[in-house]
């Protein structure tokens, strides 16, 4: 399994590599311009054009890398419907803003609709299903072996629906400088791949080709970035994630390994509600929480690696937890 799944992150990463020089110039010709926030940090604003919907070849080399090792890895299917469900969602979210100019892109109403739909079908095959259970590892209680899980019974759909999307928004929100959720989810997904290979739960392949894909993708997203990977990319992976984690019932874990994401979206909420209450007043200089370092005096490159080592650190703490 071992040599597999460095061959899936092998292939991930050749075509990402490869798709990237050809489909950026592409972007560019249509236009596919990224649309600055004017009440962002005035840095960004020399990024407005800069072509998104990268996440399209991060998608493509994880479906196509993930069908090589479906045969013999059949429970790859659900993690790649909810990885490239999310994904689709995102593309559409993309398109609208983009190509057919609507600020919004998808009403909320619409978003809402499709990431509900792709998570029920989830949440339906992971309490239907023989091959995953239900129950949830408690971190630091004796691992996979001896450890405590915890079981919700009645309550385990809908932890399901918080936690997919919860995951969802919050590597969403993380995508919002060069590089940044790029290499979070590099450590995230590798952490994955490792917990997966030596728990044999056979979604190795998938995790794999996660780690090659954003390999690939993070030559021409690093700062500056040639290319963002849009709601198509952060959507999918967010979707990976917590799709990833429930398949090995180590959803729990998110707090840990996706301790950025979680800061990300608490940030947006605190910020908003604070707004609200103080009648104007912000908590944080901006949100999400990445901008609000950025105006501190935070280069855009030190919050990424900032972000990128704490996140590494909390993966090694994870994995003591197992």
């Amino acid at each position: 399994m071992i040599n597999e799944t460095i061959l899936a992150i092998i292939i991930a990463f050749a075509i990402s590599a490869v798709l990237c020089p050809i489909v950026i110039p592409f972007l560019h010709k249509l236009k596919f311009g990224q649309q600055v926030r004017e009440d962002g940090p005035q840095a960004h604003l020399k990024k407005q054009g800069t072509p998104t919907m990268g996440g399209l070849m991060i998608l493509t080399s994880i479906i196509i890398t993930s069908l090589f090792y479906l045969p013999r890895y059949p429970k790859i299917i659900p993690v790649l419907f909810v990885t490239a469900g999310f994904g689709i969602i995102g593309f559409l979210d993309d398109y609208i803003k983009i190509v057919m100019k609507r600020s919004e892109g998808l009403k909320p109403m619409q978003k809402i609709i499709g990431q509900l739909l792709i998570t029920g079908i989830f949440a339906w095959y992971l309490v239907t299903s023989n091959e995953v259970g239900t129950g949830m590892l408690i971190p630091f209680t004796g691992g996979f072996a001896h450890g405590i899980k915890l079981d919700l019974g009645i309550l385990f759909v809908p932890a399901v629906f918080f936690i997919v999307l919860g995951t969802d928004n919050g590597v969403n929100f993380t995508d919002g400088l060069d590089g940044l959720c790029t290499s979070v989810t590099i450590l995230v997904a590798t952490f994955l791949t490792i917990v997966s290979i030596g728990e044999d739960s056979g979604i190795s392949p998938i995790t794999g080709a996660v780690v090659g894909s954003l390999l690939g993708f993070l030559l021409f997203n690093v700062y500056p970035a040639k290319v963002f990977m849009g709601d198509t990319g952060s959507l999918a992976l967010g979707g990976f994630v917590a799709s990833s984690a429930f398949m090995m019932e180590i959803p729990l874990f998110i707090v840990l390994i996706g301790f950025i994401y979680l800061i990300e979206v608490l940030s947006v909420i605190i910020q908003v509600t604070y707004f609200k209450k103080t009648g104007g007043k912000r908590f944080f200089r901006m949100a999400p929480i990445h901008h609000h370092f950025e105006l501190g005096g935070w280069s855009e490159t030190r919050v990424v690696a900032v972000f990128a080592i704490v996140t590494a650190v909390l993966c090694m703490l994870a994995y003591l937890g197992l």
